[in-house]
């Protein structure tokens, strides 16, 4: 009977928005728009500004989805990730409720909407963690042309084929601003600098510019190109020490999901306490909590090192 009625709402809902001529696209984006819309009132941002105040962590997560998609070039997929956690949310209140667990429901839907935002998360660590690794050879090679050369515009053209994607894109735009648009080289390093989230990089520009008036400060290139390499090695420690806590974590994600059908082979008796009565089900929509608290905690404890000065 539960399944019915929810196949009936879901039939509902489809209805409406055909009635109504709406989108899932349109609808999601005017949703998480009004979710993460900033406070208009004057009297509002005072109290903000002195209360110190955070956003919510639903604004929050938004927020910084939106942050990485734009870092990687994906902003037009922020719609489609709406889409995905929405139907998400209503996928877990389903199971919830197919279950007949009404505390669970709530959990669930929240829980289940999070998993786009994070997945998101997860990408921009090996994103960063992939651009890390190619600015390490390409400031590297230019710079020891530079060194020689003397001239950035020569040494980023004799080695722009060496260079892979993402960064030699951002070099070929600057050796096409340089010949093509402006010759003024400083203003193309200041519109370069911007191009990359990488502070390491930044600071390699900002020292690029300062080698425009003073050619022998560009001594000072060489190591800053080596914090990338101390950056590296850092995070690969890192990565050693922090996959064993992970492996564990997953292992008793899995412990604890699986106890429940184990559960039902060895004893139905408290099988059915868990499911059916009211502290059994408080009991699981505990456990699914702290198992998507816990994994909200482990995916922003164990990203990637990031230099900062």
């Amino acid at each position: 009977m539960t399944t019915i009625q929810l196949l009936a709402c879901a039939g509902m809902i489809t209805g409406f928005f055909l009635l109504l001529g709406l989108k899932p696209m349109e609808f999601t984006d005017g949703l998480f728009s009004f979710l993460t819309r900033e406070k208009k009132s004057i009297r509002d941002e005072i109290k903000a500004a002195q209360r110190h105040q955070k956003p919510g962590f639903l604004k929050r997560q938004i927020q910084m989805a939106q942050e990485v998609l734009a870092m990687t070039g994906r902003s037009s997929r922020f719609s489609l990730i709406c889409v995905c956690s929405l139907l998400l949310f209503a996928i877990g209140a389903a199971i919830a409720i197919v279950m007949g667990n009404f505390f669970l429901a709530p959990v669930m839907a929240v829980g289940f909407m999070m998993l786009p935002f994070w997945y998101v998360q997860l990408t921009a660590s090996h994103f960063k963690k992939d651009i890390a690794a190619e600015l390490e050879t390409a400031l590297s090679i230019v710079t020891t042309a530079y060194l020689r050369s003397e001239n950035i515009l020569t040494a980023v053209e004799e080695n722009l084929h060496y260079l892979n994607p993402p960064v030699h894109q951002v070099f070929k735009d600057f050796v096409l601003r340089v010949k093509l648009i402006d010759p003024d080289v400083l203003e193309a390093i200041k519109v370069l600098r911007t191009k990359i989230d990488n502070e390491v990089f930044r600071e390699w520009c900002d020292a690029l510019c300062d080698c425009q008036h003073d050619r022998s400060l560009k001594v000072t290139l060489t190591p800053i190109v080596s914090k990338l390499s101390d950056m590296r090695i850092v995070n690969g420690e890192l990565e050693y020490l922090v996959f064993e806590p992970r492996k564990e974590f997953i292992i008793m994600v899995i412990f604890v999901i699986g106890n429940i059908p184990l559960m039902y082979l060895l004893n139905k008796s408290w099988y059915d306490t868990l499911m059916h009565t009211p502290l059994g089900q408080i009991i699981l929509a505990i456990s699914a909590a702290l198992i998507f608290i816990s994994t909200a905690c482990v995916i922003r404890l164990t990203k990637p090192i990031e230099y900062r000065r």
